[in-house]
């Protein structure tokens, strides 16, 4: 398909996850991708993984897209600001920003209360998962608001209904910075709002990711030899899961109707009739609230 062609993206955080994921399939779908990290050939970030923002782009050409590798520190304002400035030089609008931005996950110890946590790791999780955000909408949104029609999108983990209590579990910088994405959308639809574009908060469910397959010693072809150690991973999705539904949403011109909402990619699913690469159709959050959480056996029967 190439319904998107023609559109502009910027995907922040692009670098692996459902963000790399996420630029692989707008491109399939005939977007021009700008894909922003910090993890290149040359450099790896604290995060310390072996995927690159060039990885990601050779993706996109494979899946038959294009895409431009950009080394961006999305916490540097001057380097966020160097970005918006080439995009505007070289296309003149965004149409489409995805803000996948995080990278905390080694910072966080599960469980450990706020007193207790070390300071410095809770700082630096706020600061990648909400100063990142506010810092790449100041100098972005003025290119997407150039035209009507625009879409934002605030990567996250969890939907509203499940992060309107504290996650048991994880520690308050982490519950935080990810909480914060719902109440971005929310101030992010409004300021948009008189220009006719689209905010919306959008999460994974229990992601297949590149570090999730290694954790469990599997890959996406064997994922399911992780279910003896871990059931409720008989709920996971990939990836490209919630990329094909990103792709539909921003290709729908009546995605207006999204804005200010926190979206999943079991909604998307039902809604744009969306399958994963297995053919399956996860519900992934639902399964959480109404299975994972409640000690009943893992079963995916109905969520799937």
């Amino acid at each position: 398909m190439d319904d998107l062609k023609g559109k502009i993206a910027v995907v922040a955080g692009a670098t692996r996850g459902a963000s790399r994921a996420i630029a692989v399939e707008l491109g399939r779908r005939g977007a021009h991708v700008y894909v922003t990290g910090r993890s290149t050939r040359a450099e790896r970030s604290e995060v310390d993984r072996a995927e690159t923002i060039e990885d990601t782009v050779e993706l996109v050409e494979k899946a038959g897209g294009s895409a431009v590798a950009v080394r961006v520190d999305h916490l540097e304002a001057a380097e966020v600001q160097e970005l918006a400035a080439r995009v505007d030089r070289e296309q003149g609008r965004l149409d489409i920003l995805v803000d996948g931005l995080w990278g905390g996950d080694g910072l966080m110890t599960w469980g450990v209360p706020v007193w207790e946590h070390p300071l410095a790791e809770s700082l630096r999780m706020i600061r990648l998962g909400i100063d990142s955000h506010v810092i790449t909408s100041h100098f972005l949104l003025p290119l997407v608001i150039r035209n009507p029609g625009g879409l934002v999108v605030d990567m996250t983990d969890g939907t509203a209904e499940y992060n309107a209590q504290y996650r048991e579990g994880t520690t308050l910088a982490f519950y935080v910075a990810k909480a914060a994405a719902h109440h971005l959308a929310i101030g992010q639809a409004a300021e948009l709002k008189s220009f006719d574009c689209t905010a919306i908060a959008l999460t994974p469910g229990y992601l297949r990711s590149e570090a999730m397959l290694e954790h469990y010693r599997v890959t996406e072809e064997t994922w399911r030899d992780a279910l003896v150690r871990e059931p409720h991973f008989c709920i996971s999705e990939s990836p490209a899961f919630v990329g094909r539904g990103l792709a539909a949403l921003a290709a729908d011109p009546a995605r207006a109707r999204f804005t200010g909402q926190t979206l999943n990619s079991g909604q998307l699913a039902q809604i744009y009739d969306i399958d994963d690469v297995d053919g399956s159709r996860p519900d992934g959050w639902r399964y959480m609230i109404e299975v994972a959480g409640t000690g009943k056996p893992a079963d995916p029967t109905g969520y799937r």
